[in-house]
């Protein structure tokens, strides 16, 4: 039985056995979960339900998981929710395809019930969906011509609103809390992505690279700190 608290998770995948296999799992979780098995229909699900979490394949027909996503972060309703792909395509171009599409995690199927139970929730606990009441407001951190408010989740560069995923969100205000000090890829994928075990670091620089390019100018103030990690600047080199 799910409760006021219970988080909804929808599941996007186009053969029937893959949802009926995650929306038993997931409920034995604790998860109020629904799955819809057409793509085209998705967004509007999406709209009408208003998701904690999404799950989605890739290799889809009509509209394929890639597509999806990116229609999803380019609309104010459904960007900041949450996307994990789960998908048959595992290499590493197709990983990085997937992240840059604006997905928050990526797990190639088959997959194991308690690493995708991890991821998930990872994923939930760093949302930015928060309580109306109860929060703690935070001032604005500054660092040159870029500005991050938590509490409204927005970032202005040079001043110019600037769109971010939850995640490219967590890691550029973990780099603005502590700018000028280095930190490692493996500190960033424990502190913003929550995991403790190994995965590709590659995640982190993939999503460096969008961060900088949405940034525009202010994106060269994150540095690479050859074979260790990435700093945000606080002044400009001499």
């Amino acid at each position: 039985m799910t409760t006021q608290n219970t988080k909804k998770i929808l599941v996007i995948d186009d053969e029937t056995d893959v949802t009926d296999l995650l929306v038993y799992k997931l409920k034995q979780a604790g998860y109020d979960v629904k799955a819809v098995n057409d793509s085209l229909m998705a967004v509007g699900e999406i709209r009408r339900t208003q998701p904690d979490l999404l799950i989605l394949d890739i290799l889809m027909p009509d509209l394929g998981g890639v597509q999806l996503c990116r229609m999803l972060r380019a609309d104010t309703e459904t960007k900041d929710i949450p996307i994990l792909f789960l998908t048959a395509l595992s290499e590493i171009p197709d990983r990085i395809k997937g992240f840059e599409s604006g997905a928050d995690d990526y797990l190639s199927k088959p997959f194991d019930n308690r690493e995708l139970l991890l991821r998930i929730a990872a994923l939930l606990k760093r949302s930015v969906h928060r309580n109306a009441t109860g929060e703690v407001r935070h001032e604005p951190i500054r660092v040159r011509e870029l500005e991050l408010d938590a509490d409204r989740h927005s970032v202005n560069a040079a001043g110019n609103p600037v769109e971010l995923t939850a995640t490219e969100f967590r890691l550029l205000e973990l780099l603005m809390e502590r700018a000028g000090r280095v930190q490692t890829r493996e500190h960033l994928l424990s502190s913003v992505w929550n995991y403790e075990a190994d995965i590709e670091t590659r995640t982190v620089d993939t999503h460096i690279r969008r961060l900088r390019e949405k940034l525009g100018a202010c994106g060269d103030y994150i540095e690479t700190v050859r074979g260790v990690g990435y700093r945000i600047c606080e002044s400009s080199a001499a």
